[in-house]
């Protein structure tokens, strides 16, 4: 049933967006902190059980409240929980009012608003990025927030509750990611920042969790967009992008929809907003490994709506595939 639970979870998220400073989320940073203040000693050991408790224990604790109303109540109650559970993890709308804001500006010729919002978003300085650059940074942070919030999740949602784990796989994925972005920026927030042990075992074990989602998400892109030069383009350029796993994404989306990515990082202009929990902000920008381009065409206006087109014809080939698998199901 998690075509259905994904389906009504889209649906109420577009009606009714969760709130950026919700109890949830809120309680999970708290969680994230509780737990790195009271057992992160500095070791190396000690990162990896940080990480796996704070980690591990909220997906063990949402398969519990999965198993148990399976059992006792049925699954209609257990499809419930799985939407409550991927309205809280998945979503355009946590995201997607940055892009739309960005993008009208640009459409009005305001490229000063633009600069303006794309440094509050992603905590960069913007003020001297010619036009083309500012849609250029736009597609890369939205693609990225995409996977993240939307093609990451239904990954390892889809996979664990086809093993039975119910919605454990989306809190897995989006605490592996925010403890990862969340720990690496203390440094520069808080009184008690986390060790450099940490900091590498989040690191480390959110590059191992995003390595299936961000290939299944290159392949969707593929699929939807300019096939033959995605996949060209994600063999011979990825390496250009900072990070292997964004990299994937980032040089499949410059195949599928001609446009050229990558070449200089932006600059972090001011101490990261670490309250934004769940609300992906990128993991920092880096300096590039190579500040190369990926061929294609400069980036324009016009690509902007090229990729939200992609994005949802993504979301469509998901929701295709998860109903055929849920229809073979039934009919098996």
């Amino acid at each position: 049933m998690s075509f259905f639970a994904i389906l009504f979870a889209l649906l109420i998220e577009q009606v009714r967006p969760l709130g950026p400073h919700n109890t949830i989320h809120s309680s999970l940073r708290t969680w994230a902190r509780w737990v790195s203040r009271n057992f992160d000693a500095g070791a190396p050991q000690h990162g990896w059980v940080v990480w796996a408790l704070t980690v591990l224990a909220p997906s063990v604790g949402v398969l519990a409240v999965y198993w148990a109303l399976l059992l006792l109540l049925g699954w209609p109650f257990a499809v419930l929980w799985n939407v409550l559970v991927l309205y809280l993890t998945l979503g355009f709308r946590q995201f997607s009012h940055h892009f739309t804001a960005i993008r009208d500006a640009l459409d009005t010729g305001d490229e000063g608003r633009a600069r303006e919002l794309l440094a509050q978003w992603q905590q960069v300085d913007a003020s001297e990025l010619p036009r083309s650059e500012i849609v250029r940074h736009v597609i890369e942070y939205s693609v990225l927030a995409a996977h993240r919030h939307v093609f990451g999740v239904l990954a390892w949602f889809s996979i664990l509750a086809a093993l039975g784990l119910g919605p454990a796989g989306a809190v897995f994925y989006r605490m592996s990611e925010f403890v990862a972005r969340y720990w690496k920026h203390r440094n520069n927030t808080a009184a008690q920042p986390a060790s450099e042990a940490l900091q590498r075992a989040a690191a480390g074990a959110w590059s191992v969790v995003d390595w299936l989602p961000a290939r299944i998400t290159a392949i969707a892109f593929a699929v939807v967009g300019s096939f033959e030069e995605a996949i060209d383009c994600w063999r011979t350029h990825a390496q250009r992008f900072p990070n292997d796993n964004d990299g994937v994404i980032l040089a499949a989306t410059s195949g599928a929809v001609n446009v050229r990515l990558g070449g200089e990082a932006l600059k972090p202009a001011f101490v990261p907003d670490t309250s934004q929990t769940f609300r992906t902000a990128g993991l920092g920008p880096e300096p590039p490994v190579d500040t190369a381009s990926t061929p294609g065409r400069e980036a324009e206006v016009a690509h902007l709506r090229s990729v939200v087109g992609l994005v949802w014809r993504s979301v469509v080939l998901w929701m295709v595939l998860l109903a055929l698998l849920t229809l073979a199901r039934l009919l098996g």
